[in-house]
C-alpha cells in the first residue's frame, strides 16, 4: 500500500468496548423503558450506517421498542434493513417509523421518546458517579454500582504494535467518541501523548460523522500524505476510506477493517469486502505485517 500515514478508530480497534459502549446501549434502554435490545442487536444498527454515535442508536434502539407497542410489526432486522434503504442514521429511523405507524401513533410515540432522559442515564451507567461528576458536572441518579462501564475496556493494541507504528509512520485518531472519553481510550493504549490534538478528530470536532469522508481528507491534507490507511471495526469506517477516496483523488485512501468489533468470522469478512475494505484483519495488531508486506 505505500501508505505515508495511519489513521486508528478507537472503538474496537484501540479497545475492546463489547462491556462498556455497548453494554450501556442495550442498559440505558431497559432503564428507561423496562424493554430493550439484545446486545448482538446492536451490530444490525452499526450494518444499517449512520450510527457512528452510540447516543442515537441508543435513541433508535429505543425508537424501536416504543413502536413496536404503538404498532410496528417489523422485527428487527426488518427496521434495520429500512434504515438502510432509507440512507441511515437517526433522521431515516424517525421516518421509517412514522411512514409505517403513520403521524398520530408516531405523535404517542414521540411523547414518549425522551432522548435527553436516555442520554443521560447512558452517561452514567457508561462513566461511572466520578466521571460522571467530573465531566457531565451533574449528579448521578441511579440507584447501581458506581464503578463506570469504561473500566471494563480490555486494550486490543498490543505495545510492540504500536511502537512500530509510531516509528515508521503519521498516526491519527478518527473517532465518533467525545473528546474527553477519546482522551481516557488513548491514554489506556499510550497513545495520548504520541498523538497531538491536531492529528485527532472526535465527536467534538465535526459534526457529520462518519462516513462523511471530510474528517479523514483534512488529517492526510495535514500529514501532506499521498496514501492513507484507515483501520476500523464497522462498514462506516470503510465507507469513510471509499467516500475519502472519491473526494480527494489526489491521494489513496484504504480502509482496512479488523474483526475485533461487532464484525467477526467469514460474515463479517464478507461484509467488509462488499462495502470496498482493502484489506480485513483479525486485529489491529496485523497491521504492521500487511504494511511490510
Amino acid at each position: 500500500m505505500n501508505a505515508d500515514a495511519v489513521v486508528l478508530d478507537i472503538d474496537g480497534v484501540l479497545v475492546d468496548v463489547a462491556d462498556s459502549y455497548r453494554r450501556a446501549i442495550v442498559e440505558s434502554v431497559d432503564a428507561v423503558y423496562d424493554r430493550t435490545i439484545r446486545k448482538d442487536d446492536i451490530q444490525l444498527f452499526k450494518d444499517a450506517g449512520g450510527f457512528n454515535n452510540d447516543w442515537e442508536l441508543t435513541d433508535a434502539a429505543a425508537l424501536y421498542i416504543l413502536a413496536t407497542e404503538e404498532g410496528y410489526r417489523e422485527s428487527l432486522e426488518g427496521f434495520t434493513d429500512a434504515i438502510a434503504a432509507a440512507g441511515g442514521g437517526l433522521e431515516a429511523a424517525e421516518t421509517v417509523v412514522r411512514e409505517a405507524i403513520g403521524a398520530r401513533a408516531t405523535q404517542r410515540v414521540t411523547n414518549r421518546w425522551d432522548r435527553e432522559r436516555l442520554r443521560d442515564v447512558f452517561q452514567q451507567l457508561y462513566l461511572g458517579d466520578e466521571l460522571y461528576r467530573g465531566l457531565e458536572g451533574g449528579e448521578p441518579d441511579l440507584e447501581r454500582e458506581p464503578r463506570g462501564f469504561i473500566h471494563d475496556e480490555p486494550v486490543l493494541l498490543d505495545a510492540n504494535a504500536r511502537d512500530w507504528l509510531l516509528a515508521g509512520y503519521d498516526v491519527g485518531v478518527l473517532t465518533g467518541r467525545p473528546e474527553a472519553e477519546a482522551e481516557i481510550a488513548l491514554d489506556r493504549v499510550g497513545l495520548d501523548d504520541a498523538i497531538p490534538v491536531e492529528h485527532r478528530f472526535t465527536m467534538d470536532d465535526w459534526e457529520e460523522g462518519k462516513p462523511h469522508p471530510r474528517a479523514l481528507t483534512t488529517l492526510a491534507e495535514r500529514f501532506d500524505a499521498e496514501s492513507v490507511v484507515f483501520v476500523g471495526d464497522t462498514l462506516d469506517d470503510i465507507r469513510t476510506a471509499v467516500n475519502a477516496g472519491d473526494a480527494d483523488s489526489d491521494r489513496d485512501y484504504y480502509g482496512i477493517g479488523v474483526l475485533t468489533g461487532g464484525l467477526t468470522g467469514e460474515e463479517g469478512r464478507r461484509k467488509y469486502e462488499r462495502e470496498g475494505a482493502a484489506a480485513v484483519l483479525e486485529s489491529i495488531n496485523a497491521v504492521p505485517d500487511l504494511l511490510e508486506s
